[in-house]
């Protein structure tokens, strides 16, 4: 599939199959997030990958508690992925210093999108999942109070693929995405956006 059809055919899938997700699959994607750039080549991420039905389960359970449980569609996702943040770096720390940007994020969100473009050009279905209880999640993990969990990444077949005669996506709120002139402007803009 070419990179613009690709884009396109990316949404969020909040309904999978029950069929597991093939291990190949899984490894393209991770490796896909691995070669993906960072700042000072920090690659601060870690993926923790449960795809066991007793590991997973017992995390969509922490993750959706409480106030969190809008997010409860991920126990029905066939895999979850943990995405972790190796903040502790020192490139991730003098960065964030001088600039007051967190850089770690920023390569998380880099490596997350090759993960789900590679997902995606496997017939696979994500859906980023920001709204969660982190605290529970690195109970359950078994993780440190220095380990952040910015997003969990729900991974399955989709219940609902869309056809080659309905290539739009369906996204929450429907497809309204701002016109290229709103978000673009070539060279120093006339006025403020």
């Amino acid at each position: 599939m070419d990179f613009s059809r690709l884009v396109e055919q990316r949404r969020s899938c909040r309904k999978y199959l029950p069929s597991p997700v093939e291990r190949e699959k899984l490894q393209r994607c991770l490796q896909a997030a691995r070669l993906s750039p960072s700042a000072c080549n920090a690659q601060p991420w870690r993926f923790i990958v449960l795809d066991e039905k007793d590991a997973r389960e017992n995390l969509a359970e922490a993750a959706c508690s409480g106030i969190y449980r809008m997010s409860k569609f991920i126990k029905s996702a066939p895999v979850i992925i943990a995405v972790c943040a190796d903040v502790k770096s020192f490139a991730s720390k003098a960065g964030s210093f001088v600039r007051g940007t967190n850089f770690y994020l920023i390569d998380i969100g880099i490596a997350c999108q090759n993960l789900v473009l590679q997902s995606t050009e496997d017939g696979l279905g994500t859906c980023y999942i920001g709204w969660f209880n982190e605290r529970k999640v690195k109970k359950a993990l078994g993780l440190g109070k220095k380990i952040k969990i910015p997003l969990l990444i729900s991974m399955g077949y989709p219940e609902d693929r869309h056809t080659e005669k309905d290539p739009i996506r369906r996204r929450a709120g429907g497809d309204k995405r701002k016109p290229i002139e709103e978000i673009v402007s070539y060279n120093p803009p006339a006025e403020d956006f």
